[in-house]
């Protein structure tokens, strides 16, 4: 899922891009948003239910009183608050717990339910004295915070006093309420490990756009990133590898002498604190074992949890390509990367790790993975043809569901709920599995069919991992996901009970992302439309009004040190040849209001080169187009350097 066709040649990699590139064009001129003209006012991201501007500014004054309740949950919303508004303004910011004519802003929980509300939801109302926000619970006053904290200047974002700027925000009445429950971001921290810091870090983005849910992918072929008592291996052997830099998938296979000290691991006070820092902050977190797939750092750890003799040779991937994806899913694995469902061992150790994961993580659910299972050592197994007879197995797609079934068990004994990647409905679950659904929408509404909760997490929308803009300026993957579609996001699709979708969430797999910055780079701004989608009500999404309010994010994101990519602003390349078979070069852009120019002589463009205005043709002996994109006389978008080579590949052949 996440990683489908990663090891595809370049040639597929190309038809890809070159499929995306026709798409995204397509996109371009059917959704565009209009960046030139005056900035928006009020840019909430994601759009509240309703909001009303009024006449006046709230101007925050030097010395800023809190009016809240005593209920320790809100401690969290006043502290928030305190930190945002104090650190940039250098204001003086007090709180008291009873009723004061000096509160400047009031925090309210509603002695009696506001059922439109919920539990979420909130009503922030700022008028030229002061600022109330109400909610029935802790949740929905720190949304309502959030809210707040947008509509104060871009200056509000900065960790450092910010001199010289107009503290106000306009005075508007909003009510507000999620969509959906369930609003997720999926963190891989198993192929590159993330400290503890990293992951807050991480936490403090998402719940800027009101994200209730980080889900946690703990394991994976090339790390075990939680420790279990008793199963000391885990984290001694499955949670290192060898350091490879380069195109995840296409490594050398490491040599038997180099150090396998690379990755790392939390410890199970780490995932407390974890747990702590985010229900601090109203999210919960997901825990995801990924099995039977997906389970290398586990065998390499204890090989006798393999069907596969020789498993003792296994060590822990360190991005070397292990799968054969040619002929499509399942792959061909080149090693069984897969726990064995005829071993009792297997049964004993999941029991151990999923005992102790139900400790350690309230929330209600434990993802068991289940996804992208190879079958080729299994059919070869003796152990898998004896379970077959056994059981009554007719075929490979049995024989994981009699695996899932058993986990199902296993988790539930704990307490707690069964979830699974789509490829579980092979398995014939009962309906009390809940579903999340990745590989497109069709799976999630099937599941629905079958009365199965859902999460909808496609990669048509929302993989956050794929491209942004063409490959020449992204880390190669097999796919691109431009913002204008991923936010076409819609979590309830047509075809569904609604009753049975517990929500959205946006996926970041993490081979091709390193480090932390990237990973910012690769979750914004798509995880605004993502967080729009799930939060906002369908009617009121708009591609243009939202990418007006992205803009005004990406200067927050600026001051805020966050990194993000711009790509929105990158030309696209569509080619094609002529009847003469001379190369036609088309560029476009994903919004309006932008203008091209290009060089072909090597040379870097600006504003004062050609315009590109009708399609192009490559001179005869040129080497390379460079392009950059301007919105008047300020250049946003990236210079991109384009072989010439590389357009003539992508052409179709007449």
């Amino acid at each position: 899922m996440k990683r489908f066709f990663l090891f595809l040649s370049c040639f597929l990699i190309s038809n890809y891009i070159i499929a995306q590139n026709v798409q995204s064009e397509s996109a371009g001129m059917t959704a565009t948003a209009d960046p030139v003209g005056k900035a928006p006012e009020i840019a909430i991201i994601p759009e509240p239910v309703s909001i009303t501007k009024n006449e006046g500014y709230f101007v925050l004054p030097a010395n800023v009183v809190i009016q809240s309740p005593a209920a320790a949950e809100l401690k969290q919303v006043v502290a928030f608050l305190q930190e945002r508004l104090s650190v940039p303004t250098g204001s003086f910011i007090s709180n008291v717990n009873t009723h004061t004519p000096t509160a400047n802003i009031k925090l309210i929980l509603n002695d009696k339910a506001n059922h439109q509300l919920g539990s979420e939801g909130y009503q922030l109302s700022i008028t030229p004295n002061f600022i109330t926000i109400k909610a029935n619970k802790a949740a929905g006053l720190f949304y309502g915070a959030q809210s707040l904290i947008q509509l104060f200047p871009k200056e509000i974002e900065s960790k450092e006093a910010s001199t010289g700027t107009d503290w106000k925000a306009p005075c508007v009445e909003v009510t507000d309420y999620p969509r959906v429950g369930w609003r997720g971001l999926m963190f891989d921290v198993a192929r590159h490990f993330f400290t503890k810091a990293e992951v807050k870090q991480y936490i403090d983005a998402m719940v800027r756009y009101k994200y209730n849910l980080l889900h946690l992918h703990l394991t994976d072929d090339e790390g075990w990133r939680i420790e279990i008592k008793g199963l000391p291996k885990l984290t001694e052997v499955g949670a290192w590898n060898v350091k490879k830099i380069g195109e995840f998938g296409n490594f050398i296979p490491p040599t038997a002498d180099e150090p396998r000290n690379y990755g790392g691991f939390y410890t199970q006070e780490d995932i407390k604190e974890l747990v702590q820092y985010a229900k601090e902050r109203f999210v919960n977190i997901l825990p995801e074992v990924d099995v039977p797939g997906h389970s290398l750092a586990a065998i390499a750890s204890y090989p006798e949890l393999s069907c596969t003799a020789g498993a003792e040779t296994y060590r822990v991937r360190s991005g070397e390509r292990i799968m054969d994806w040619s002929r499509g899913a399942p792959p061909i694995a080149l090693l069984d990367n897969t726990l064995c469902p005829a071993n009792e061992k297997v049964y004993a150790f999941l029991d151990t790790v999923i005992t102790q994961i139900a400790q350690l993580f309230p929330f209600d659910y434990i993802h068991m993975g289940g996804d992208e299972a190879p079958i080729n050592f299994w059919e070869k197994s003796d152990a898998i043809k004896a379970l077959m007879q056994k059981e009554g197995l007719k075929n490979m797609h049995q024989v994981q569901g009699y695996f899932e079934k058993r986990v199902q068990k296993i988790v539930e004994s704990k307490g707690k709920k069964f979830m699974g990647w789509d490829e579980i409905l092979e398995g014939e679950m009962s309906p009390s599995a809940a579903v999340m659904s990745w590989r497109g929408t069709k799976y999630g509404i099937e599941a629905s069919k079958k009365k199965h909760e859902v999460v909808m997490s496609p990669t048509t929308y929302a993989y956050l991992d794929y491209m942004q803009a063409d490959a020449i300026t992204e880390p190669k993957v097999y796919a691109s996901l431009r913002l204008s579609k991923s936010y076409e996001f819609d979590p309830v699709p047509v075809g569904v009970d609604p009753k049975y979708i517990k929500g959205g969430q946006a996926n970041l797999w993490t081979e091709q992302v390193y480090n932390i910055r990237q990973a910012e780079y690769m979750t914004w701004p798509r995880g605004m439309a993502i967080a729009e989608s799930v939060w906002s009500p369908a009617e009121k999404k708009n591609w243009n009004n939202f990418f007006g309010k992205a803009e005004q994010h990406f200067k927050r994101l600026d001051i805020a040190e966050t990194k993000y990519a711009p790509s929105v602003y990158d030309p696209i390349f569509t080619v094609s040849r002529s009847a003469d078979k001379q190369l036609m070069i088309d560029l476009s852009t994903e919004v309006s209001g932008l203008d091209i120019y290009y060089s072909f002589d090597n040379s870097f463009p600006d504003r004062f080169y050609p315009k590109y205005t009708e399609p192009l043709m490559a001179p005869k002996d040129a080497t390379t187009l460079k392009v950059i994109t301007y919105k008047g006389k300020e250049a946003v978008g990236r210079m991109m350097s384009m072989p010439v080579d590389e357009l003539s590949k992508r052409a179709p052949r007449r």
